[in-house]
């Protein structure tokens, strides 16, 4: 987990709730959360049988409820463990 500038290590209820339920979708091993005024991106990065596509999809499905109107939300897959912040 990536907390947002000065927070420390403690993520906002919301997004401590986005990271559970990104954590809870099969096929998804690692996640990153970041948070701008009105903007939320959300790097994955899924196992070696999960299809990225698919992975993608169902963990934007899984967090959909969590969408504020007017807010966009971002997803891509975490393309290397090493290079934090790396989206595709």
């Amino acid at each position: 987990m990536v907390a947002p500038r000065g927070m420390g290590n403690e993520l906002p209820p919301r997004l401590r709730r986005a990271m559970e339920l990104a954590y809870g979708v099969e096929g998804e091993v690692g996640a990153r959360i970041w948070q701008w005024l009105g903007r939320v991106a959300v790097g994955v990065r899924g196992a070696a049988h999960s299809s990225p596509t698919e992975l993608l999809r169902r963990v934007e499905s899984a967090l959909d409820a969590l969408r504020e109107p007017g807010e966009t939300w971002d997803f891509g897959i975490l393309n290397d463990a090493d290079a934090p912040g790396a989206l595709t």
